[in-house]
């Protein structure tokens, strides 16, 4: 939903947005615990205590953010987001709505995906987890950053603004 009348994202979604992004982050970063977990687990050995509390993090940060991701979708649809600008021309206001639903996606299945490679053991989840998805989401943040930087440096829009400090 948008709002042509909004200027920027509630305070909310932008505190959602910045802790999301870092939870994100730091799983796409700090994933040798659960690789390792994942290989001793998936090759029938026994986890070390080590091991099962470092995947555990990884878990609990990943099921944090499908949390989240779900307050962060219903605030959406309440409160509604700001129109896009006028100076991003039509193929690309297209293709970062269309990312920006890949981000949601993902939030979502990224997680369930998660716990189904941890909690039940399913192998092709953990492919998936793992591979496909953790490099579609990789390509989303350096499309979205790009993006960003795009918005303020070439079109200079108000953007950034609207998702930081919220005024235009």
């Amino acid at each position: 939903m948008t709002h042509s009348t909004l200027v920027s994202f509630s305070l909310a979604q932008r505190i959602l947005h910045w802790i999301m992004a870092a939870l994100i982050v730091f799983n796409l970063l700090v994933t040798d615990a659960m690789e390792e977990y994942a290989n001793v687990f998936f090759g029938g050995r026994t986890s070390t205590p080590d091991q099962v509390n470092a995947a555990n993090i990884h878990a609990y940060v990943g099921i944090t953010i499908l949390v989240l991701a779900i307050i962060r979708l219903c605030l959406r649809l309440i409160q509604g987001v700001p129109a896009e600008p006028k100076e991003e021309p039509a193929l690309l206001r297209f293709v970062a709505k269309t990312s920006h639903w890949a981000f949601y996606a993902l939030f979502f299945v990224m997680p369930f995906a998660g716990i189904g490679a941890y909690y039940f053991g399913n192998k092709t989840a953990a492919f998936a987890h793992a591979g496909p998805m953790k490099l579609v989401m990789w390509a989303l943040i350096a499309a979205h950053i790009l993006g960003a930087l795009v918005h303020q440096f070439y079109w200079k829009t108000d953007v950034v603004k609207r998702m930081t400090s919220g005024v235009r």
